[in-house]
């Protein structure tokens, strides 16, 4: 399965409802992508398949509800009201994670997003140390000031994690983004609500199971690892068949 993968140490405080999401979303969902036959969830494999388990349906429901739909949110795109949501847990040194972010994201953007059917909200999740923590609070703080999406071009461009993100290969990433302050860009990243969103972020990816990265959830369904563009319009296909239906 194409992903990158880390261990956490970091203890979990999960009640007993998002208990068995943990479960479900860490256990099954997240290997249900990984063809059969295949090694580790990182081995990074670039064989993929369907998914063959889906969470239980009030685990999905659960899940579904992570989407926060703020129509301020500066680590978003598309409609608060849009049918589908899919909620992205990546990390600015992952490979993959680039890899869908160059070669996937943009078209899911000009196809969906554009038309009003898709939103995208991404999640910080560093698991690849202190510098991966930097870049996640140097996205954030450039999306204070509405660059998060140029700097995230920036950040996962062709070779770009290779340069390594140190601070002042931060900063200028923040000058390819066009952040307008640059002073603003780098007291934000250091200040504390940059540092609470990204804690955030980080607790909810662990509390409901998140182990490597990038780690999707589309309206509640888990797609693990940087899947061809095939699997995610399949996948917001089915969902905005089934918000549609409800609707009806």
């Amino acid at each position: 399965m194409p992903s990158s993968r880390t261990t956490s140490t970091k203890p979990l405080l999960i009640s007993a409802g998002v208990a068995l999401a943990a479960i479900t979303l860490g256990v099954v969902s997240w290997q249900a992508t990984k063809p059969a036959g295949s090694g580790p969830a990182g081995s990074g494999s670039g064989a993929v398949a369907a998914p063959r388990t889906a969470p239980r349906t009030d685990v999905a429901a659960e899940l579904k509800a992570l989407a926060r739909r703020e129509s301020g949110d500066k680590l978003a795109v598309g409609r608060a009201d849009a049918p589908v949501v899919l909620i992205e847990y990546s990390d600015f040194k992952c490979g993959y994670c680039g890899k869908f972010a160059r070669d996937t994201e943009p078209e899911l953007v000009k196809k969906y997003v554009a038309d009003g059917t898709l939103r995208i909200e991404w999640r910080n999740f560093p698991i690849f140390g202190a510098e991966s923590e930097a870049a996640a609070k140097a996205a954030w703080a450039a999306g204070q000031q509405d660059r998060f999406d140029a700097f995230h071009a920036a950040a996962y461009a062709e070779g770009s994690k290779e340069k390594g993100f140190a601070g002042p290969r931060l900063v200028e990433l923040a000058r390819e983004a066009g952040v307008p302050d640059l002073q603003r860009f780098e007291a934000d990243m250091a200040g504390e609500q940059a540092a609470a969103a990204l804690k955030k972020d980080q607790e909810e990816g662990y509390r409901i199971g998140v182990t490597s990265t990038p780690s999707f959830l589309l309206d509640g369904r888990p797609i693990a690892g940087a899947q061809p563009l095939a699997t995610f319009t399949a996948a917001i296909a089915a969902a905005k068949a089934e918000a549609g239906a409800a609707k009806q």
